[in-house]
């Protein structure tokens, strides 16, 4: 009997023992729990956080709303990751990248340009993707009653806004005049001078502008009566410009929005990756649902 006791005595002993030093196996569970949690917080849906880190973007100037709003985006899930853009023609970009800027991913406005430097060989192998499709529009500022219903009647205006030829809405533009028999047949279409336009157009006063914003700018204002410029460029500017047509793909051919990683001697690894993983989320389904708000066409191969 006695024995019984005393080793009831020693089993309660080391129960409180045990509880003192560890704890219960639920609260170990429950600090692996925590733990994991923890960790599960330090990751992102599609893999962990960068560590610091700055990457450059070149995009064409009529992506400059949609792609601020996708680096806010992206910065919610890699904060440590900060995002340059830089704006411009794409044409003035490619350039840009030729010379030596140091650059890790270009969106360009037209496939021309990413060509070029594919074939230059400054492009990242598989890399390159087809994001979005867009349409050419003829445009004049609200409250305008002018007789221009559209390009085929563009000269009807007293002045016209048009990009240069080295600028994809400027080429593109160019092309849908030549499809549509308002200027003569030639191989590269970007090599069509303003002046020959305006000569086409019974010498109609045309300002040349670096880049579609300087176009979207002029007629907004009131600058000059009419320009092309992108149906995407119109957005948030309902107030300000009004759609005259929007100009066919059987005129422009399509105008498809390619984007790349470009060989950048000046990044390190981190760079690199991040560069990446920004260029998936530009191209991901959740970036098209902004793309598609900015109205640009997302449905393309």
């Amino acid at each position: 009997m006695k024995k019984r006791v005393l080793a009831a005595m020693l089993a309660g002993v080391m129960v409180l023992g045990l509880a003192g030093c560890g704890g219960s196996s639920d609260d170990k569970k429950e600090d692996a729990k925590t733990e994991d949690t923890a960790k599960d917080e330090d990751k992102e849906s599609d893999g962990e956080q960068f560590e610091d880190t700055t990457i450059t973007i070149f995009a064409a100037k009529s992506l400059n709303g949609v792609v601020d709003e996708l680096i806010a985006m992206y910065n919610e899930e890699q904060p440590n990751v900060e995002v340059v853009a830089s704006y411009d023609s794409s044409g003035t970009l490619m350039e840009q990248i030729e010379q030596g800027a140091a650059c890790d991913l270009f969106f360009s406005a037209a496939q021309k340009q990413m060509d070029q430097l594919e074939g230059d060989e400054l492009v990242v192998d598989g890399t390159r993707a087809n994001v979005v499709n867009n349409q050419v529009c003829v445009v004049t500022y609200k409250g305008n009653d002018t007789k221009v219903t559209g390009l085929e009647d563009i000269d009807k205006a007293e002045s016209f806004a048009l990009a240069d030829g080295s600028v994809p809405v400027g080429k593109y533009t160019r092309q849908a005049m030549v499809n549509a028999g308002m200027l003569d047949k030639v191989d590269d279409v970007s090599a069509i001078t303003t002046r020959e336009v305006s000569d086409a157009l019974g010498g109609i006063e045309i300002n040349e502008c670096a880049n579609v914003g300087a176009v979207t700018a002029a007629v907004s204002e009131g600058s000059n009566e009419v320009g092309t410029v992108y149906k995407s460029d119109t957005y948030g500017l309902e107030d300000k410009l009004e759609i005259l047509q929007i100009v066919g793909y059987d005129l422009t051919g399509d105008v498809i929005y390619p984007v790349a990683q470009i060989k950048n001697d000046e990044a390190d690894d981190l760079e690199s990756e991040a560069a990446l993983d920004f260029l998936h989320f530009l191209t991901s389904d959740k970036a098209k649902e902004v793309y598609e708000k900015y109205l640009f066409d997302t449905d393309v191969e």
